[in-house]
């Protein structure tokens, strides 16, 4: 397998891979803000989060994903992210599932985790493209994906049917090998200020 499980840290935050000893901390971090509400997004109950911690271990086991928790500098789950939609013969990976509570969101710590993910998908995975998709609505999520530096490659319209029944068009975005020496800089910049 090309992507597997493994633990990546700055010092201030890190990713461990997900297991269900996660499971209260990410239940109290999906309470935090109550995240489950919205409907452009999918963010697990904190009563769901077993369950999507299950989901997400047995994509693991299928090789197409590999789950983190967020941990934060204290070592307490914040929130979860995954390498997904994992191209094993073409190094190609999407980062997603990603969520943090709310009482951490525009902390700085999404551009702490997403630079050591794009590190490792680049640096030591030689991935050739790392991409991004999110509800075309998702101002938040798409605005923090563009500060990162990934380009948008276009939208995917009507690409899925929602939990609530509406159709979710989605927005596509990437950061590819040529363009990492740049994000990385600008990352790096953004971190240092």
């Amino acid at each position: 397998m090309w992507m597997t499980p493994t633990t990546l840290t700055d010092g201030t935050a890190s990713l461990a891979p997900l297991t269900l000893a996660h499971q209260a901390d990410l239940a109290e971090a999906a309470a935090d803000g109550d995240l489950n509400r919205l409907w452009y997004t999918s963010v697990p109950t904190p009563e769901e989060v077993e369950a999507e911690i299950t989901r997400r271990l047995t994509l693991q086991e299928a090789g197409s994903m590999v789950p983190f928790a967020i941990l934060d500098a204290s070592g307490r789950a914040v929130g979860m992210t995954t390498f997904m939609a994992i191209d094993h013969q073409h190094q190609r990976v999407e980062i997603g599932y990603t969520w943090y509570r709310k009482s951490v969101q525009r902390s700085g710590l999404n551009t702490r985790i997403k630079r050591l993910m794009l590190a490792h998908a680049f640096d030591t995975k030689q991935a050739i493209a790392v991409e991004f998709r999110t509800h075309v609505l998702n101002r938040q999520s798409r605005a923090a994906i563009e500060r990162l530096g990934a380009r948008l490659d276009g939208v995917l319209r009507a690409h899925m049917v929602m939990p609530n029944g509406t159709l979710r068009d989605t927005a596509v975005y990437s950061i590819t090998a040529a363009d990492w020496p740049a994000v990385k800089a600008n990352l790096d910049f953004l971190l240092a200020r």
